[in-house]
């Protein structure tokens, strides 16, 4: 398997989980399972709140933010300019709203592009934001940053969390997810990937600015021993219970971990796990699937699947592969 096989299959899985996890997010996990649970793309229920009327397989604001961190990686040449990236989010929540879309821009990100509008400078506009909006987009920059260098990635993580997410714990949980697709291009591995992680998550925590909360690289931890020491049924309702599946960063991205680890070699049945958890089920979701995606590359995903979320979305992801890994 090809290095850019496994990119392609990062940011095609963060597609595909993201679409899976489309329809069941906001929604308690019993509503979830009485329904089945998540084994395919579906439409989202008439009376959703944030997806009514999308079909089955179109993305989110998950997908289309990670590709949006994409651009602005290419264009600044492997930097992001916290400014362009204002820019770019607040044009595509004028889009997304033009498009009938309720699935905006989150609370960190929304504060922030405030914040420049009234006049903060864009490097400094983020230093509240301690959701999960920069972890879920970005993915991009463990295509552009190997994991060889752990600071060098991280501190790529952290010009990308700037503008919305500049706090310890968001830093954390996105340089978790960035060095665990970054290693998975490279070939490591789950385990090795987990483990760089893990590193990174630690590392983030001691970037922006310090706020209280738990410590991401714990709970990752935490979730391969979940996995670890209990059957899969058991393991996700403790994730659910114990861990959480809020948009708060110390919840979703473990979370995301515990569910790569539950499914260790299949992405497609990871995805629909994280999907199937309720609550911010896309964005967990969506990022279980960059991570798979990236260790096992793009083939390990049912070719239907990957079909239909080229063919629902217009998501141009080859060429964006091709540009990131040339930054690599």
């Amino acid at each position: 398997m090809s290095r850019r096989d496994r990119a392609l299959g990062a940011l095609t899985g963060l597609a595909i989980g993201d679409a899976l996890g489309m329809p069941t997010q906001t929604l308690p996990r019993e509503a979830v399972l009485a329904s089945g649970g998540v084994t395919g793309f579906r439409a989202a229920a008439p009376d959703h709140p944030l997806a009514h009327g999308l079909p089955a397989g179109h993305v989110t604001d998950d997908t289309e933010q990670a590709l949006l961190l994409a651009d602005v990686l290419i264009a600044g040449r492997g930097r992001v300019d916290p400014a362009d990236l204002a820019e770019r989010l607040e044009r595509w929540e004028d889009d997304a709203r033009a498009r009938g879309s309720l699935d905006l821009l989150g609370p960190s990100t929304r504060s922030a592009i405030r914040a420049v509008r009234e006049g903060t400078p864009p490097q400094l506009a983020g230093a509240n934001g301690m959701t999960n909006g920069a972890a879920m987009r970005i993915a991009p920059v463990g295509l552009a940053c190997p994991a060889t260098d752990l600071g060098v990635l991280v501190d790529a993580v952290e010009e990308a969390c700037l503008v919305s997410h500049a706090t310890s714990v968001a830093i954390a949980g996105a340089a978790a997810v960035a060095a665990a697709v970054s290693a998975g291009v490279d070939g490591l591995g789950t385990a090795t990937s987990v483990a760089l992680g893990i590193a990174a998550a630690r590392a983030g925590a001691r970037r922006g600015r310090w706020v209280a909360g738990a410590d991401v690289a714990a709970r990752i931890a935490w979730s391969t021993e979940l996995a670890g020491r209990h059957d899969v049924v058991v393991a996700t309702d403790r994730v659910v219970s114990l861990i959480g599946t809020s948009l708060a960063t110390q919840e979703s991205v473990p979370a995301a971990f515990a569910m790569l680890l539950l499914h260790p070699d299949d992405p497609w049945a990871a995805c629909c796990a994280a999907a199937s958890l309720g609550g911010d089920s896309d964005t967990i979701a969506a990022m279980t699937g960059a991570m798979a995606g990236a260790i096992h590359g793009v083939g390990a995903f049912p070719a239907e699947a990957v079909a239909t979320v080229q063919r629902v979305n217009d998501l141009r992801l080859d060429e964006r592969v091709d540009a990131l890994l040339a930054l690599r």
